[in-house]
């Protein structure tokens, strides 16, 4: 069935809303006022979305804006401005700048204290093996005998290949 007539459906004997804004995303927004149908059922009001790319399995997290989802659930009377949506844009954007120089400048400093040897060098970890695998966690057995406190373990011996 085409939009057209779903619509021209909707009005007839269903539900009315209103469109209330669109986002840069392309989705569109509605408000349904509290009223009536023709068949006598009460319908509250409500707010919803109609999604730019309406594929369920498609949605993700930031297709809807923080501003318009606040609208949506409530937490907001008014729907955003474009000019809000905007000046909130800009102000995500400065905020990321600063955080990016901030970790600049921290690996900067970090770097200098380790070359004048303020800091000890960070120790690098050598993990044999995977966790998955049977092996790993294991001891292994070592060719040289090995003491700890009162523990002795000796090597196992291999004959040399080369002979």
């Amino acid at each position: 069935m085409s939009r057209r007539i779903a619509g021209f459906l909707r009005r007839t004997f269903g539900i009315v809303r209103e469109h209330v804004g669109s986002d840069h995303l392309g989705n569109n927004y509605y408000k349904v006022p509290p009223q009536t149908t023709w068949t006598g059922r009460k319908v509250g009001a409500k707010r919803m979305f109609e999604a730019a790319n309406p594929a369920h399995y498609e949605y993700v997290e930031s297709s809807i804006p923080s501003e318009w989802d606040a609208w949506i659930r409530g937490r907001r009377k008014e729907p955003p401005s474009i000019e809000e949506m905007l000046k909130n844009q800009q102000y995500r954007d400065q905020i990321k700048q600063k955080a990016k120089e901030v970790d600049e400048r921290d690996l900067l400093l970090q770097s200098q204290e380790y070359e004048e040897g303020l800091v000890a060098a960070r120790s690098q970890t050598a993990v044999k093996g995977h966790a998955s695998s049977a092996s790993f966690g294991k001891p292994v057995i070592s060719q040289e005998p090995t003491s700890t406190a009162n523990t002795f373990e000796p090597g196992s011996w291999m004959p040399d290949p080369k002979k």
